[in-house]
């Protein structure tokens, strides 16, 4: 990662540079959004192809593999969007941004962010520790049929499996996991810095699940956790491992109607949304409250450099 950050900031000219780099301290590293907003940082769309490739290699680092492929499915579909609304706003996949905030080649902390609609992705490293979050996938639309079939939906699988833990929970323990008949019309965390720590009702716990709901929740759990690369994400699931968990669903349970859920725990909020667009536009993020923007590991920096 401290390699791919300098080799971008190698490749970007001076206005390039001087739009990209911030001082790691600067307001802006601290910042989510998820909608067509004005952004800090440099466009990728007034890169050269080096620039260009060097910023999606930085964000290579952050994402495994098939995280990888639905951040740039999620980027195709700018294009899939414009079309859809007759070219009127003008979308495209260039419009996304990247913002690295203090020097990857000397500094001990230093953090940055790849960034566009709906794909934000934030990494803070401190003493070569990565802190990864919050990481943001949306798709709009969340399904491209034809035929009666898919033939693209970036965030399927995240759908697919809360709905059969739905299932494996059964009809008797929904009550405690169906937490509104209605679903937010957004994620609740939103674009804020600061992701709530609690957000109730908490729905159904884990330990009240059986075995095999229990196996679910766990998977849909390693989903998220899996968009960071393997050594990140088994590192995250030991952080989690025999915390308590707890799955809110929100919404109608049948397929095609708006629907929410989320899974809580310990430094943990995952919050899946599909609710707009009559239930195919759909919001994913991966945020750890009390963790979010590097906070563990500058405060275990600060203590170990003050203690």
């Amino acid at each position: 990662m401290r390699t791919a950050g300098t080799a971008l900031l190698g490749a970007l000219d001076a206005a390039a540079r001087a739009a990209a780099a911030r001082p790691f301290d600067d307001a802006a590293r601290r910042w989510l959004e998820y909608r067509p907003r004005p952004r800090p940082g440099v466009c990728l769309a007034d890169l050269d192809r080096a620039g260009r490739k060097a910023a999606h290699r930085l964000l290579a680092t952050a994402l495994s593999p098939a995280a990888y492929a639905q951040a740039m499915a999620v980027v195709a579909l700018e294009e899939v969007l414009d079309r859809a609304e007759g070219w009127r706003r003008g979308r495209h996949s260039g419009d996304y941004w990247v913002a690295v905030f203090g020097d990857p080649a000397r500094d001990d902390r230093w953090a940055w962010r790849f960034e566009g609609h709906h794909l934000s992705v934030s990494m803070t490293v401190v003493d070569d520790q990565v802190s990864p979050a919050p990481v943001f996938l949306g798709a709009n639309p969340a399904t491209v049929r034809h035929a009666g079939h898919p033939v693209s939906r970036p965030l399927g699988v995240e759908e697919d499996l809360a709905r059969a833990l739905l299932d494996a929970i059964g009809p008797a323990g929904r009550a405690a996991t169906v937490v509104a008949d209605e679903a937010p019309a957004d994620i609740i965390s939103a674009t804020r810095p600061d992701a709530p720590g609690s957000i109730t009702p908490l729905g159904v716990p884990a330990d009240r699940l059986g075995p095999t709901g229990r196996a679910m929740l766990d998977q849909l759990v390693a989903v998220y956790l899996d968009r960071l690369p393997p050594e990140l994400a088994v590192r995250e699931a030991g952080r989690l491992a025999g915390g308590p968990l707890h799955f809110a669903w929100a919404g109608p349970t049948r397929p095609g109607q708006r629907h929410y859920y989320r899974v809580q725990g310990d430094d943990l909020l995952i919050e899946y949304d599909n609710t707009s667009d009559d239930g195919n536009h759909a919001h994913t993020v991966l945020r750890r409250p009390a963790s979010d923007f590097g906070a563990d590991v500058l405060a275990a920096h600060h203590a170990e450099a003050h203690g």
